[in-house]
């Protein structure tokens, strides 16, 4: 018998102002789709795998994971060419709080600060 996997992992990101917040992932290549009509308002971002969404927050204010509880990313964005979208992400003027480096858990990342204040590790597991 084969066992149940899991294919792929979808984020939810509650945001103060939705449209603002699409806008920021559509300047690092996201494709939006709204559905700010619906019963529960949202936005869909798409990239390659990735999938987010953004819902409308009750709060002014998000409060990322390291603010929340003391330390944590909140995504982390899995990729093998580390380098070269770090690179992209600059030339775009997105804001790295780490560059680019290996960490004591044996990944290679940099993280980078979203508009609301998440901060969100770009990186891998090095083989």
């Amino acid at each position: 018998m084969t066992q149940a996997s899991f294919s792929h992992l979808l984020q939810i990101f509650p945001c103060p102002d939705i449209q603002k917040t699409a806008a920021y992932y559509e300047k690092i290549g996201f494709r939006s789709v709204s559905y700010l009509n619906n019963a529960e308002p949202h936005i869909c971002l798409y990239r390659d795998t990735i999938e987010l969404i953004l819902t409308q927050s009750a709060l002014d204010k998000i409060f990322p994971n390291r603010i929340q509880y003391g330390y944590g990313y909140d995504a982390y964005f899995i990729t093998e060419k580390q380098a070269a979208m770090q690179q992209e992400f600059v030339n775009k003027g997105i804001t790295l709080v780490r560059p680019l480096m290996v960490t004591n858990y044996g990944s290679k990342e940099f993280v980078f600060e979203d508009i609301d204040g998440r901060w969100i590790a770009v990186g891998n597991k090095i083989s």
